[in-house]
């Protein structure tokens, strides 16, 4: 029985380690980032919007999930031009965010702050976060416009 309880011990102990070191984003500084806030709007009803904010988390973002049967509503207030529209808006870092966007350009994003209102990829590629199946083809995002028209190519990964 002892070596049971040690066991459980050792175990949570482990566990709240690795807990631990997947939350904190601790450079060699010894500093640590704040969350990054980003709002998702999606239907109530769409699986693979729930996915992309899972994957969101995952990657250290401090996720508000919005449902709404409104998305188009907030499509437009928010500037998403019709040719780059998908199934669900993300605010972060000041930027809309359309679609299913790895977080790598997310990334490249917030640290180049450019004057645009956003990026977008149109549709749900296969592949990408949030989507099933492999990815058949390079993701092409695309600059929003401060004028809500796009751009050009922002980047392809």
């Amino acid at each position: 029985m002892k070596k049971t309880a040690v066991f459980i011990v050792v175990l949570v102990i482990i566990i709240s380690g690795f807990v631990f070191f997947q939350n904190s984003t601790e450079h060699k500084n010894g500093q640590k980032d704040a969350k990054v806030a980003a709002t998702i709007y999606k239907s109530p009803t769409c699986g693979c919007c729930g996915v992309y904010a899972s994957y969101m988390k995952k990657e250290g973002y401090d996720v508000e999930i919005k449902n709404t049967e409104e998305l188009s509503a907030i499509k437009r207030e928010l500037g998403v031009p019709y040719e780059l529209e998908s199934c669900h808006t993300t605010k972060v870092g000041g930027y809309v965010v359309e679609g299913h966007i790895p977080e790598e350009a997310i990334q490249k994003l917030l640290a180049e702050k450019p004057d645009i209102k956003g990026i977008g990829m149109p549709g749900m590629p296969s592949g990408s976060p949030g989507m099933p199946g492999l990815k058949t083809d390079s993701f092409v995002i695309y600059k929003i416009m401060n004028d809500g028209t796009t751009g050009d190519i922002f980047m392809m990964i």
